[in-house]
């Protein structure tokens, strides 16, 4: 009923505002007026409203809300949308700019090199939660926002799976673990870690590794702000993958527990600080951060 309610007062208001018109015992949205390719039926001959008169309604639904903006992600083959969903904003009363519209491009599986051949004609196709069960969640999530969602996606299975690193996932989950690992190797020694220290002694980190880490660090607030404002996430996991290649070098290149207090301290908050981003942004992506692989 509520959703019947709010389907009625859509019409309404495209009828108080002059666009409905009656055709053949048909009431018809004049679409056409408001940039549409043509005029759309919102109330059939038999009374029942169409699934369009549906989409009208979650339009007003959702900027009744009080969002400043509807953001709407559709596949490619939905092009024509596009200006259908604008006219009904348009028609409600409303800026059609308020409407941000994605449109995403394709996937394509391969398998052993192989595209994997799907058809929905013939019932050949796989699932996403198939393909969550074949690469694991943290796989399918990052590979499908690997990629702007104007560029077609070639999803390698074989590479999802694989423990390697030229899986972009577990190459980025791997650096997260390998600092975990650092800190509970410090708990077999001696020594302990010491924030305060190594804060105070910064200015110990002067290896190229280390600033071109602390150069890549401070990119992550600016990251944020830009794969926000233009609805790119993929921008964050390129960030990520950048961020694991410059702490896996210096993992290689360089001992951090160090018998020198006042470096290890710093190498260690370093270390630390980068986990604290690779897990914020992994987390951003709904992609788990394992202390442990």
């Amino acid at each position: 009923l509520e959703e019947s309610g709010a389907v009625d007062r859509a019409i309404e208001r495209l009828r108080e505002n002059g666009h409905l018109f009656v055709e053949d015992g048909a009431t018809w949205f004049r679409a056409s007026a408001l940039g549409d390719e043509k005029d759309r039926v919102v109330i059939r001959e038999n009374g029942r409203t169409t699934y369009f008169a549906s989409d009208i309604a979650y339009i007003l639904n959702k900027l009744e809300r009080g969002f400043d903006r509807a953001i709407y992600v559709l596949g490619a083959d939905h092009h024509g949308y596009v200006a259908r969903l604008r006219a009904a904003a348009e028609g409600l009363g409303e800026d059609p700019d308020k409407l941000q519209i994605l449109l995403v491009q394709f996937a394509v599986l391969f398998r052993f090199g192989e595209k994997v051949q799907m058809s929905t004609r013939s019932g050949q196709f796989i699932t996403l939660r198939e393909l969550r069960e074949e690469v694991s969640t943290d796989a399918a999530r990052f590979f499908y926002v690997m990629r702007s969602h104007d560029q077609h996606l070639d999803f390698d299975l074989d590479l999802a799976k694989s423990r390697s690193n030229e899986n972009p996932v577990y190459y980025i989950q791997y650096a997260h673990a390998r600092i975990s690992s650092v800190f509970r190797n410090l708990e077999q020694t001696d020594a302990r870690y010491n924030q305060a220290i190594g804060i105070a002694a910064l200015d110990l980190l002067t290896e190229d590794h280390e600033l071109q880490l602390m150069r890549t660090i401070s990119r992550f607030p600016e990251t944020i702000d830009s794969a926000a404002r233009s609805y790119s996430p993929h921008l964050l996991a390129h960030y990520l993958h950048a961020l694991a290649t410059d702490l896996h070098a210096y993992y290689n290149a360089h001992q951090f527990l160090v018998t020198e207090e006042n470096l290890r301290n710093a190498r260690l908050n370093l270390v630390l600080a980068t986990q604290i981003v690779l897990k914020k942004g992994l987390g951003l992506l709904g992609v788990a951060a394992p202390e442990e692989m």
